[in-house]
């Protein structure tokens, strides 16, 4: 068994502590223009910088307003509407990936839109670097000693500090799963498959995976029988196998 003791704070400066969730999520981002300004410059998008750093810039906006609306609706509704300062409180923790998502492709949609660029070119290359941080953010999870699993008597069950009894690494779990998602993603995509495919394959993968994965996690809401990970992962999966079909059966996708 492993006992947690990892220090979430890197370093403090004054009163400002620099936590290891703050720069992994920072560094997300990193990749994502990375990506992005590759592509620009192999001329894969027909954008500018401007248009680069525009569309960078909404990103983050819209994958943190969604996964914090989402965490607000969907997970602790009844703590967030009883102190709703706490909703602009991010840095107290609470980021749903599901709500991220949408944040994130709404985004992409609406710039493709106003650009005249295809969306599922953007998505395509938008959930290679997700996948990527998605992996890094499971691990700042971990360190943080939060998002963790059911207790189990496992050898390589964890002991955090909030809860004596060893659990399940769930974090890890999730973060070697997006790993492989990415290493995926990353071999479909040297293929130069057709628009939607990198896409669709990261629906499907991510949906159907934590629905099973939430099956070792501690529950943070119930929907009947199933988790609210599982309830918001369902659509995900419906999504992707539709955007498969659409595919296949149209001669050609704007």
């Amino acid at each position: 068994m492993f006992i947690h003791n990892i220090d979430p704070v890197l370093f403090s400066i004054g009163p400002i502590a620099i936590r290891y969730y703050g720069i992994i999520y920072a560094l997300g981002f990193l990749m994502a223009y990375y990506v992005f300004k590759k592509a620009s410059e192999k001329k894969i998008i027909p954008w500018t910088q401007d248009d680069l750093e525009r569309y960078m810039l909404w990103l983050m906006i819209g994958v943190v307003s969604g996964a914090r609306i989402f965490e607000i609706l969907f997970y602790h509704p009844t703590f967030y509407f009883s102190n709703p300062l706490e909703m602009v409180q991010i840095w107290h923790g609470g980021l749903s990936f599901h709500g991220g998502l949408v944040g994130a492709f709404l985004i992409t949609y609406l710039f493709a839109r106003k650009k005249n660029i295809a969306f599922l070119q953007l998505a395509d290359i938008l959930v290679l670097p997700a996948a990527l941080a998605l992996a890094l953010g499971r691990i700042a999870n971990f360190i943080n000693g939060e998002v963790y699993g059911i207790p189990t008597n496992l050898p390589w069950a964890v002991q955090f500090p909030t809860d004596p009894q060893p659990r399940h690494p769930s974090q890890i779990y999730e973060a070697i799963k997006n790993m492989l998602i990415f290493s995926v993603l990353l071999l479909i995509q040297t293929k130069k498959p057709r628009q939607g495919i990198v896409c669709a394959t990261f629906f499907v993968l991510y949906g159907t995976v934590r629905f099973f994965i939430e099956f070792v996690k501690e529950p943070e809401m119930m929907v009947g029988p199933l988790t609210m990970g599982q309830v918001l992962s369902i659509p995900m999966v419906i999504g992707g196998i539709w955007l498969f079909y659409y595919l296949f059966h149209k001669k050609s996708v704007s």
